[in-house]
């Protein structure tokens, strides 16, 4: 049953694939102007009438023979502003991960700060309820004064845009840990730092990933705009460089770049969420 669930799924998927290209395929087919009278034939053809006019957007052929010349030499470099496709995902993949390594080590222990004691919760909230709306990039212009570094900068962005989440989720996830765990570990008079370890640690793992699994989607979104803004390298940068080349079709293939290295991130985290899932 499952089985058949999963075929008659793949089926599916792959006829919306090929209704999207055709579709696709048949909004970029060249059109031919049309010539009004037979009176004024001749005016019409000085100005293109009759012509066979081709669509501005990249043909599905287009795009897929860019695919293959792109990912045929993907590291190539010859210049600042031709770059090859793998050099400059490998930017933006190291900033996303440098701004979601220091989110996670600030937003995980402040989460199990917030989340065990009361207190801190009733302090920190206002703060939390504050700082959570705003924009990522509304950080920017700041972060470009204090720190007068573009790509430091950047990472600074994915830092705010993920912490948030990261902190809620943490938080959360250890208020919600079952009393009768920790009167268990009271009971045995398990030490603070074990109890945090060993007994809440794990059990609020779910949750804490599933933040985590926001955070990094967020990042990702946000970067390639960040990129775009800062400049210099990266997949937003090669968009940005790329419209302003009028080239859509790398444009194009670099959106569906984003998508599948977004894809890949999101699954690493699902995978990681199945290891620490239990059940009560």
């Amino acid at each position: 049953m499952s089985k058949s669930l999963t075929f008659r799924a793949y089926l599916l998927s792959m006829l919306i694939f090929g209704m999207v290209l055709l579709g696709w395929y048949l909004a970029t087919l060249p059109q031919q102007t049309a010539v009004t009278t037979q009176a004024d034939a001749e005016y019409a053809a000085l100005m293109g009438g009759g012509a066979v006019k081709k669509s501005g957007m990249p043909t599905p052929a287009e795009v897929g023979h860019t695919l293959r010349e792109k990912l045929a030499d993907p590291f190539y470099d010859h210049g600042p502003n031709d770059k090859g496709i793998g050099i400059q995902l490998g930017y933006s993949l190291a900033r996303v991960l440098a701004g979601f390594s220091l989110a996670a080590l600030v937003a995980i222990p402040l989460g199990f700060l917030v989340g065990m004691s009361p207190i801190m919760h009733r302090a920190l909230d206002p703060y939390i309820q504050l700082l959570k709306p705003i924009s990522p990039l509304a950080w920017m212009p700041l972060a470009l004064y204090t720190i007068k570094d573009s790509s430091a900068s950047a990472i600074f962005v994915i830092f705010i845009c993920s912490l948030w989440p990261m902190l809620i989720n943490t938080a959360y996830g250890v208020a919600a840990v079952k009393h009768d765990w920790l009167n268990v570990a009271k009971t045995l008079e398990v030490s603070p730092l074990r109890k945090a370890f060993l007994v809440v640690l794990p059990a609020a793992a779910p949750t804490i990933l599933t933040g985590m699994r926001i955070s990094m989607g967020i990042a990702w979104l946000v970067i390639v705009a960040a990129e775009m803004l800062v400049g210099g390298t990266g997949i937003g940068y090669f968009v940005w460089n790329e419209w302003n080349n009028l080239s859509l079709t790398n444009v194009i293939f670099a959106v569906l770049m984003i998508g599948v290295v977004g894809m890949m991130l999101d699954m690493i985290f699902g995978w990681l969420s199945r290891l620490v899932a239990y059940n009560d």
